[in-house]
């Protein structure tokens, strides 16, 4: 799938998201916001991608919100005004959340500008590598407003509530290796051509698992996060009961007795 906004490179199991703005720094307008959940959509439906990489052609990941779609935002003060407003923050939520919500582990490959709605998406993410050239912020502070796609509900579970404190009262850029310091990146790499055959190959190193393993991971994952200890072991009981009498079960248990890699299905 290709959009003047949003292409999709695939390779064996790993499918690349491409962010294709580069003349505006891949800034979210309204064709990237509706483009993004629809090719999430059409990865986890084509029964061959295991793996999501996202990232961002040109100069940059992203810019954030493209600034000259804000004009076009419903505004007033008025109950209808603040309904359709209401539902315009939904539907753009609803864009990164395809990506949290989606069963294929997503990892985000991070270069240059990664601002404002560039936070929100990464943190929609499972896993988050940089470039020593990524810039981080939580602009939407200096603009008057709320970071309110995603970042004030998903980063404070990957980092620190001082550090999010931190970032989100200033407004301030912070580093990539700052951002690996507090744990919101994993890895940081030279430039951006280390970082994407990084990612690559942290993406081939998870695709030769299970597909139904790595999804339920995810699954498990998430459902933790809102669990106690004990709750979250009775979801885990319940997954396995459901999914543990697999061909993929098998075939791990077999290759491992005969000293061989596995060959998974996802069945």
């Amino acid at each position: 799938m290709t959009s003047d906004v949003i292409e999709i490179e695939e390779r064996q199991h790993v499918a690349t998201i491409w962010l294709n703005r580069p003349d505006k720094l891949n800034a979210f307008n309204q064709a990237m916001w509706s483009a993004l959940p629809v090719a999430v959509g059409t990865l986890e439906q084509d029964g061959t991608t295991r793996v999501v990489v996202i990232a961002g052609r040109g100069r940059a990941f992203t810019a954030g919100i493209d600034l000259n779609d804000l004009a076009g935002f419903p505004v007033g003060i008025d109950v209808a005004a603040r309904t359709r407003l209401y539902q315009e923050i939904k539907r753009l939520q609803g864009s990164f959340s395809a990506l949290a919500d989606s069963p294929l582990p997503v990892i985000a490959a991070i270069h240059g500008h990664c601002i404002g709605a560039g936070v929100d998406l990464i943190t929609a993410a499972d896993i988050r590598l940089a470039a020593a050239d990524a810039i981080f912020s939580v602009r939407e502070t200096r603009l008057g407003m709320i970071a309110d796609v995603g970042t004030m509900q998903r980063l404070p579970k990957l980092i620190a509530p001082g550090h999010v404190a931190e970032l989100t009262l200033t407004g301030r850029d912070i580093t990539a290796g700052q951002a690996e310091r507090i744990g919101l990146v994993n890895h940081v790499y030279p430039d951006q051509a280390a970082l994407l055959e990084a990612a690559n190959a942290l993406a081939d190193e998870i695709a030769v698992n299970s597909p139904l393993t790595t999804r339920g991971i995810k699954q498990v994952l998430r459902a933790g996060a809102s669990r106690s200890v004990d709750e979250a072991l009775d979801y885990m009981a319940l997954w396995n009961s459901a999914f543990l009498n697999s061909n993929d079960f098998a075939e791990g248990i077999a290759a491992a007795a005969q000293r061989r890699p596995p060959h998974f299905d996802g069945t």
